[in-house]
């Protein structure tokens, strides 16, 4: 086998670059050279996503300028993975000539063999199995060696009227929890401290296993490792439970960080959305989760403009939000997808419309998260330093608060060097465009 070089483009979300790290591990494997720099590779391997429209475009221009490096002899072949394919196989066949090969969602274990396909001249087309599960947890850890992501199921069934995940991922399948515990314990020992826990739904994880396996039993194991901090992505607010609940409030580790995707908080859009829980009980879930970690920050997504969305409900929204006082929030302006139902619902809301309700939410929420990061002023908390800023003149890092490439940051300064990596204590001393400012503990 002939020793190629291989480049990875990994976009979207963290559990599609888990994929990559795992495409990257087995091209290394086979004794490939793996870089992440496409420009005089052989063979560059663009992961996309095809969620939403702003995912398609994202994908599109990626592949665009991959190919602008074959027309200029950087770059010998460009192998598209991922979502898009996934979505749009046909249409990347007659409409993106640039792209010499395509693997599926089903398929990213199929790497080697179409790297070497491409080499030889062919075009290569895996698409297997979306619903099945790829155990082993070999990766090469692209993000910071401090922080790593441990994706514990694929795909999903939840069927929100809003998504397509389930047609491009699968149905939801929880890897084992001894294939978990073996790659937590892996990462562990290559210097992981902050461990994110990861897939589309994770409250539940197990329930499809026979073992009696569920995510409250996997976290107390997780916890047995040596990791500071272990942090979660995503809990389903119907789905959380008592035990887990539970488990979060009294194990050390894991964070009093919670992401919880609401969506929405009027009954007749969840209802038309999908979604399993009221308003009632999500107000319910939030006061429980209160009363049992008074500290919590809760994160959410919600989305502006689905069918149906009238002014009324909107404002019921905003006055959800301003209540709740949630401390983090991602936005988002309803994305009409083919192949989904709510694609097909009337009373379709203007762009502009939705548009603008996306304005107003996002302003709204940076008055809650600026109130919060107001009130914190004073206190000293862990903070992850992430390295020297140069461009700030300070150094940067993270709370408990904060997950990496979401949240904000704590900028500050300290007498000595701080390693990347390491654990420090910050006196928070003021805000600064939404960041968190301090001086170090000595």
């Amino acid at each position: 086998m002939k020793q190629y070089k291989v480049a990875f483009v990994s976009l979207g979300c963290a559990k599609n670059l888990v994929n990559t790290e795992q495409m990257m591990a087995l091209c290394r494997e086979a004794g490939y050279e793996v870089t992440g720099e496409p420009a005089g590779a052989d063979v560059a391997v663009l992961n996309t996503c095809g969620f939403i429209e702003s995912a398609k475009s994202e994908a599109i221009d990626n592949i665009l300028e991959l190919a602008r490096l074959k027309d200029e002899g950087k770059l010998k072949k460009l192998l598209v993975a991922g979502c898009l394919t996934q979505r749009y196989r046909e249409e990347i066949k007659e409409e993106l000539p640039e792209v010499d090969g395509m693997l599926g969602t089903g398929s990213y274990t199929d790497v080697v063999s179409a790297v070497e396909e491409l080499m030889a001249g062919e075009h290569p087309e895996h698409f297997g199995d979306i619903h099945r599960t790829y155990e082993d947890g070999e990766r090469i850890v692209t993000t910071a060696p401090y922080t790593a992501f441990l994706k514990i199921a694929e795909g999903c069934s939840n069927g929100c009227a809003f998504c397509i995940i389930p047609k491009l991922r699968g149905r939801y399948r929880s890897r084992t929890m001894e294939s978990l515990l073996h790659e937590a314990e892996e990462l562990a020992e290559r210097g992981v401290k902050e461990l994110i826990v990861i897939a589309q739904d994770i409250t539940r994880y197990g329930l499809d296993l026979e073992d009696g396996s569920n995510l409250s039993k996997l976290l107390k194991e997780l916890c047995k490792l040596p990791f500071r901090w272990i942090r979660l992505h995503y809990l389903y607010p119907e789905a959380v439970t008592d035990e887990l609940i539970e488990t979060i409030a009294s194990e050390r580790k894991i964070l009093h960080y919670l992401d919880i995707p609401i969506q929405h908080c009027n009954d007749a859009i969840l209802s038309a959305m999908r979604r399993r829980t009221t308003k009632a009980e999500l107000i319910a879930l939030f006061d429980k989760l209160r009363a049992a970690m008074p500290d919590v920050v809760i994160r959410t997504s919600l989305i502006c403009g689905l069918p149906g969305e009238t002014d009324e409900a909107f404002e019921e929204l905003c006055d959800f939000l301003r209540e709740q006082k949630l401390q983090r929030a991602g936005v988002f302006q309803y994305s009409r997808e083919e192949g989904t139902l709510a694609a097909k619902m009337e009373d379709q809301v203007d762009d502009d419309v939705a548009r603008r309700r996306v304005e107003l939410v996002v302003d709204l929420q940076s008055r809650v998260m600026d109130e919060w990061n107001e009130s914190r002023l004073g206190e000293t908390v862990e903070v992850l330093c992430e390295g020297f800023d140069t461009q700030e003149g300070c150094y940067v890092g993270r709370t408990w608060a904060d997950s990496p490439e979401i949240d904000g940051r704590v900028l500050f300064t300290a007498g000595g060097v701080i390693p990347a990596g390491e654990f420090v204590y910050v006196r928070l001393t003021g805000v600064s465009d939404g960041d968190l400012t301090g001086e170090i503990e000595e």
